[in-house]
């Protein structure tokens, strides 16, 4: 059986962890890209590279076309925030396993996704995409991209003055960005990771996020988390009133004093930078197989068998200016104190970079997963102290 795969850069989810969960599951794998010596690159030392070809993969027409002209497909598949409404119309139109395209675009339009929950009466946030004209903002704001992702583009505005500057910069760099604003929701910002086979939906956990000071709103750290249920079901119900059941999800969302959970994003797919893969660490079981068998057709089983016992804790480390990086620690995976500490870089020795004041700042991350949380942030926090970082301008 092959599968089809929309990609746009490499990652380490789909590196690391989609092809070779398609390698044990027996399929064949095309990788559908427009970046193809991006992907050329990062797969030369794989045993069994996938077909690699040229698409065009933003527009669902290329993409359809594409297929139909290789005969119809078995599996569509995307793990990228930006194709999954390709992917899904793909899906559909083949009549194959797949996301709801309608779903698939309410979570990536953030505009969109605050309209439909508020119409569904379950929360209200003060939103509005950028024009000429726009009144009645509530200071301070949040100014973010209306399909981005991550931290990209995103900050928090105390006035109009300081509005109009950033909104400025963000459109001279990307003049077709369409920027969304929107009330600023405080509280402890939280994940929860699932997993759906369309009828049956798996809780996975969830991660509570740390992150810089404003305006900017990088991830520092992450740590494993059960929530409460109460938390759960909530995002659970603001979930189904988009329509969002099938695969992998990676919602994002705060924590207000009085228990009130508020949505900042819904990614559509599994959580990104390495922390899947810690996932599938965590919980002990085969979780890129799982997102894969949904997208065949299969139904997942009524438990995954997923261990409790254990937690994890990321900590990443970020260049806090521009230049070139002449010094960081190699990359590596031991055991230190019963923890299965690994470091892995984001930016080479040698590598010279602006200053993005976005996720594109990490330079590497350490991840320790173990039983003792105290142990965990430890170490973490003992690494980063005797190691140096050095950036030359």
């Amino acid at each position: 059986m092959r599968l089809y795969l929309l990609a746009l850069n490499p990652t380490d989810s789909v590196t690391e962890g989609f092809l070779p969960a398609a390698a044990r599951l027996g399929l064949a794998v095309t990788v559908l890209t427009d970046s193809v010596d991006a992907h050329r690159e990062a797969y030369k030392g794989f045993p069994e590279p996938p077909e690699i070809r040229h698409c065009a993969v933003r527009d669902f027409r290329e993409v359809i076309g594409e297929l139909s002209r290789r005969g119809r497909p078995e599996a569509i598949f995307t793990n990228s925030d930006h194709l999954q409404t390709q992917a899904a119309l793909a899906a559909q139109y083949f009549g194959l396993p797949g996301k709801d395209w309608q779903a698939a675009f309410r979570a990536k339009n953030k505009a969109e996704t605050r309209r439909w929950l508020s119409d569904a009466g379950l929360d209200t946030v003060w939103a509005a995409e950028l024009a000429p004209g726009l009144t009645d903002i509530p200071f301070p704001c949040v100014v973010k991209p209306r399909e981005g992702v991550a931290s990209e583009d995103v900050a928090l505005v105390e006035d109009l003055d300081a509005l109009n500057r950033f909104a400025a910069e963000v459109q001279e760099r990307r003049p077709d960005v369409v920027l969304l604003v929107e009330e600023f929701l405080a509280g402890d910002l939280c994940t929860l990771e699932t997993l759906g086979d369309g009828t049956r939906r798996q809780v996975l956990g969830g991660f509570r996020t740390a992150v810089s000071e404003p305006p900017a709103f990088i991830e520092l750290s992450l740590e494993f988390v059960e929530h409460p249920q109460a938390i759960t079901d909530q995002v659970l119900a603001q979930l189904d009133a988009l329509g969002v059941g099938f695969g992998a999800c990676h919602t994002e969302f705060v924590v207000q004093a009085d228990g009130r959970v508020r949505l900042i994003e819904v990614n559509y797919r599994a959580i990104g930078d390495r922390m899947d893969l810690a996932l599938e660490q965590i919980l002990g079981i085969p979780y890129f197989e799982h997102v894969l068998r949904v997208h065949l057709g299969e139904s997942l089983p009524a438990e995954l068998g997923a261990r409790s016992d254990l937690t994890s804790y990321s900590l990443y480390i970020c260049a806090d200016r521009p230049g070139t990086l002449t010094a960081a620690p190699e990359p590596f995976d031991r055991t230190v104190d019963g923890i299965a500490l690994s470091y892995r870089t984001f930016r080479e020795v040698g590598a010279e970079h602006p200053h993005y004041r976005t996720n594109r700042d990490y330079l590497g991350v350490i991840q320790g997963i173990g039983a003792d949380k105290a142990a965990l942030l430890r170490i973490a926090e003992e690494f980063v102290r005797d190691h140096v970082w050095e950036i030359q301008s």
